[in-house]
């Protein structure tokens, strides 16, 4: 620093720094004045001035832009705390960053605490940490962004839902209105069936007692003749009139007429029947509707070799599977069976819905369902839903069951020739249809579901021959 050689002129009475009349101005190297205490404060006077604020005017930052020796110097935004930008340590400028410590650093730290450590410019850490921070926006907009949009599905689902469950609720109270008319008519009907017979015993237990009467009133009035006659005195005419009263024709024999009460034995039965009836036709035109339904969650799968039992043959294509006379020789893999003859499919579901058809027909005996990845493969099997297999069978050409727990015999009124398999993951269900009958079979529910869950075959043994026809995996009926 130096004192300054030249008066000042009234524009330039007042420090920059302290904004007051100058005390003791000196001038430093790049041409701006200051108070001498003002440079004290806030410089080491062995320390020349490489930062110069912004805040100063044009003619000030002139000398940096144009001057050779003073366009090194660094310029800086203006700041309210410029001592926050020092070093305690050393009280001098923090233009450093240190990246082992992640902390701005001045340059005499460099030969001290932080000697051996990576340390760059802070506009260079600055300019990376911008970008860095830049990606960092764009990566925070990009989730905003999928989560808005995740939102949005969320909302549609939620709207598709209600639309299904006001379609659900306006199906159900048709159903339950034509059910409960259906009911009505049939009580209507039943119950003008029985007062019809009543009236018809009525009309006829009326027509007996007008005959009755009509005796009666006969025979009273034959009774005052035979009276009056009984009082006469004169012989002859009592002689005369007896023989014509005992020649009249003798009244009606009512011994054996009876009104037998009407039999009501099966009215109430046949009335029910037909009820029945028409409840078994609704019932149809549901599952029929519903099967419908199933089938647009069609999936196209086929066998997993490296799952079959070595007896099993598998078409090329992956869509059939019967058993064969002998085993072959194939590697006892975790994944085969190894006792039963099983299959899975290659495809493994773990979310959703899925739906697929397997031909049955000319079979005596085979299990079809879907089983969870961690089941046992090897040696003998106890089939359960608690052991991860929701699955159903035919035994003994019409010994059907569903192996659950536990398991239950089911009454078909026809036997499958073609069975659909629906499985809904989160609801926990597994419907089983004859898919010519649009009959529903049996359903498991409430299944807990947490693992990929892959669909099962089992064309079972030959039952001496009349078990040889393969089950196939065919496209549900209406795509066809």
């Amino acid at each position: 620093m130096s004192a300054a050689s030249c008066l000042l002129t009234e524009d330039e009475l007042l420090c920059s720094l302290c904004q007051n009349v100058f005390t003791d101005p000196v001038t430093l190297s790049c041409g701006h004045n200051f108070c001498e205490n003002c440079v004290t404060e806030h410089w080491d006077s062995d320390v020349v001035c490489l930062v110069c604020l912004l805040s100063f005017d044009e003619t000030h930052l002139e000398p940096h832009l144009t001057k050779s020796g003073l366009k090194r110097h660094q310029l800086m935004d203006p700041v309210e705390n410029l001592e926050d930008r020092m070093c305690e340590k050393h009280d001098k400028l923090l233009e450093l960053f240190c990246k082992n410590d992640q902390r701005c650093v001045c340059v005499m730290c460099t030969y001290s605490d932080h000697k051996t450590h990576d340390v760059v410019p802070v506009k260079e850490e600055y300019e990376g940490k911008k970008a860095e921070l830049g990606k960092t926006e764009a990566e925070i907009q990009q989730m905003i962004q999928k989560r808005r949009v995740k939102i949005e599905e969320l909302k549609h689902s939620v709207e598709l839902s209600d639309e299904n469950a006001d379609r659900e609720i306006a199906e159900g109270v048709g159903v339950f209105s034509a059910l409960k008319e259906s009911v009505e008519r049939r009580q209507a009907e039943l119950i003008n069936s029985i007062k019809e017979k009543q009236r018809e015993t009525e009309k006829q237990a009326e027509g007996f007692i007008r005959e009755l009467e009509q005796e009666i009133s006969e025979l009273e009035k034959r009774r005052a003749e035979v009276e009056q006659l009984s009082r006469s005195e004169d012989h002859l005419q009592l002689l005369q009139n007896s023989t014509s009263l005992n020649a009249a024709p003798l009244t009606k024999d009512w011994t054996e007429v009876r009104v037998h009460p009407p039999s009501y034995e099966g009215t109430v039965v046949r009335a029910v029947k037909q009820l029945e009836e028409t409840i078994s036709e609704q019932m149809k035109k549901l599952i029929e509707a519903e099967l419908k339904r199933v089938q647009q969650y069609e999936v196209d799968v086929t066998l997993d070799p490296d799952t079959a039992h070595p007896n099993l043959i598998l078409s090329d294509d992956g869509k059939e599977v019967k058993l064969g006379k002998v085993g072959k020789n194939l590697p006892d893999n975790p994944e085969r069976f190894d006792h039963f003859v099983n299959v899975l499919s290659k495809q493994s579901f773990s979310s959703g819905r899925f739906y697929y058809e397997v031909q049955v027909k000319g079979k005596t005996d085979w299990i079809l369902g879907v089983a969870r990845e961690s089941i046992s493969r090897k040696g003998k099997i106890t089939a359960s839903p608690q052991k991860g297999f929701w699955i159903i069978w035919l035994r003994n050409e019409n010994e059907y069951k569903a192996l659950d727990c536990p398991r239950i015999l089911l009454s078909l009124k026809s036997d499958p020739e073609k069975v659909g398999v629906f499985v809904d993951y989160e609801e926990g269900l597994v419907s089983f249809y004859d898919v010519d009958a649009a009959a529903l079979i049996y359903s498991f529910t409430g299944c807990s579901f947490t693992e990929k869950l892959y669909l099962l075959f089992s064309p079972s043994p030959h039952d001496g021959g009349k078990n040889s026809a393969p089950l196939i995996i065919s496209p549900p009926s209406h795509n066809k």
